[in-house]
């Protein structure tokens, strides 16, 4: 499946802090940073109910949101950038 996670988390406090940088990681764990709080990942059932368990266990849930996209197959394709381009290419070559 693929999903795209956007997150807000909050940051006055350095448990915020804290946490915005746990929920980051985990996402970066199973997906790709496109912009500073939203991933894209192509996952299989058990890591999307691991990062979905791993998330759920980190935020604040009165002052932290995040938000799960579920996207189709049919559309899987379609990606719309408007404005500066600096995500990256998921079919092209990664290189680490």
């Amino acid at each position: 499946m693929k999903i795209l996670i956007t997150y807000d988390v909050e940051t006055i406090t350095s448990e915020g802090r804290s946490r915005l940088r746990q929920v980051a990681r985990h996402c970066k764990d199973y997906g790709q940073r496109v912009q500073n709080s939203v991933f894209e990942c192509t996952l299989n059932g058990a890591q999307y109910a691991a990062l979905k368990d791993k998330l759920l266990h980190t935020i604040n849930k009165e002052n932290d949101s995040i938000r799960i996209y579920h996207l189709s197959e049919r559309h899987a394709n379609v990606i719309e950038t408007i404005g500066k381009e600096t995500s990256y290419d998921p079919d092209g070559l990664l290189l680490l």
